[in-house]
């Protein structure tokens, strides 16, 4: 089976996406699937590249927001896809951009099988231009993707149920299939390591430092902790908000809410385990996400989460107790939360080794199984 995914950008440091079409990627092939990409070459040379790869387009005036935002768009090279496409038995759709529009066209015409993958919400890409989370392009937008990309694929895939809830209400005509991205495992059970909220207490928070996954509710939930003084925040990402969040922290810091200087970092996959570990609290703040991968990977080091619950939040169903849940954007509900869990060390000792033992129900290599599966009932569909 030859499978062809498309993505603007595969190589892109901290972008969720990014990396779950690598994974992804890698998995197919350990499963014995021919799975190569089409996107922006990478921008270091030493790095890997894609099997088909294409210019970088530069979107006039946005393009630094765009690069801020840990994107790039690619230039849609007709020779390069006919040769891609050509290759393939299914061409698998991460985005629904301009690339993939031209891509579409092309399969169609050659017959041949298509799915793809629902990555983000039309609230992502607005919150990256600034707009509120209830704007007028959020409708035109989703519909967009949907008459030029998603209804002309025999499947998609849903990393959650909110994404099936979402694309069924916008009556995608795809079938939708539910399943996560997943994450790696290690081979034997992590033992979660009880922990007391010792000084300092170490709370985690993972992500793109932009609007949408929404720091700064962490930030100010601080102003309302009872033991804000004995916290230290870790903000593991990079992304444009990060000198404002810096900012942020620096002035609680001189207020004396933190009496400890938040840390801000990017750092590789073993560094966030061992930061996971090391954590008494892992916070995902985002207001937006379709699954947040990030929650999982460090609940699977034996860490209690609390995560925002809104209605475009798939993360929440990581949450396995009411006190892993917060309004998203409620910087108060989210300082009792912390506290509570602050107050309750032998609750949260015993909760971490029930949120490590859950992460095994995401094993990448299902996963990876499902989409297989995936792939070859489109090219039974195709044929028809």
């Amino acid at each position: 089976m030859r499978v062809l995914f498309v993505c603007n950008n595969a190589f892109a440091r901290g972008n969720g996406l990014s990396a779950s079409v690598r994974v992804t990627m890698q998995g197919l092939k350990a499963h014995g699937v021919d799975a190569r990409l089409m996107a922006v070459r990478n921008p270091d040379p030493e790095g890997p590249q894609p099997d088909f790869p294409l210019k970088h387009f530069k979107f006039p005036i946005f393009e630094p927001l765009i690069y801020t935002n840990g994107f790039a768009f690619a230039c849609a090279d007709k020779k390069v896809i006919r040769e891609a496409v050509a290759w393939a038995d299914v061409i698998h759709f991460e985005e629904a951009m301009p690339l993939q529009i031209v891509v579409r066209k092309i399969a169609v015409e050659m017959g041949k099988a298509r799915t793809g993958t629902f990555h983000l919400f039309p609230h992502n890409v607005a919150a990256n231009l600034a707009l509120p989370k209830r704007n007028p392009l959020n409708g035109p937008l989703v519909r967009w993707w949907r008459r030029d990309v998603f209804d002309h694929c025999s499947h998609v895939q849903c990393p959650t149920g909110e994404v099936e809830r979402y694309l069924r209400d916008h009556r995608f005509k795809a079938e939708l299939r539910v399943i996560s991205n997943g994450i790696s495992l290690p081979e034997e059970p992590v033992v979660a390591e009880p922990k007391q909220p010792g000084d300092p207490i170490e709370i985690l928070c993972v992500g793109r430092l932009a609007s949408e996954k929404s720091q700064d509710t962490l930030l100010q939930a601080m102003r309302y902790s009872r033991y804000a003084d004995r916290i230290h925040l870790q903000f593991a990402g990079n992304g444009p908000k990060a000198r404002h969040y810096q900012k942020v922290a620096a002035r609680l810091l001189d207020e004396g809410v933190l009496k400890i200087p938040a840390s801000f970092g990017f750092y590789s996959a073993e560094e966030l385990r061992a930061l996971a570990r090391n954590s008494y609290l892992y916070i995902h703040c985002a207001w937006v996400e379709v699954e947040g991968l990030s929650c999982l990977e460090a609940t699977r080091e034996g860490i209690v989460p609390v995560i925002g619950e809104g209605e475009l939040i798939g993360t929440s169903i990581f949450a396995l107790c009411p006190e892993s849940l917060y309004p998203s954007c409620d910087s108060r509900a989210l300082a009792e939360r912390i506290d509570w869990w602050i107050e309750h060390p032998e609750e949260r000792n015993r909760m971490a080794q029930r949120y490590a033992d859950a992460a095994r129900g995401y094993d990448i290599n299902d996963s990876i199984v499902a989409l297989v599966k995936m792939f070859q009932d489109a090219i039974e569909a195709a044929k028809r």
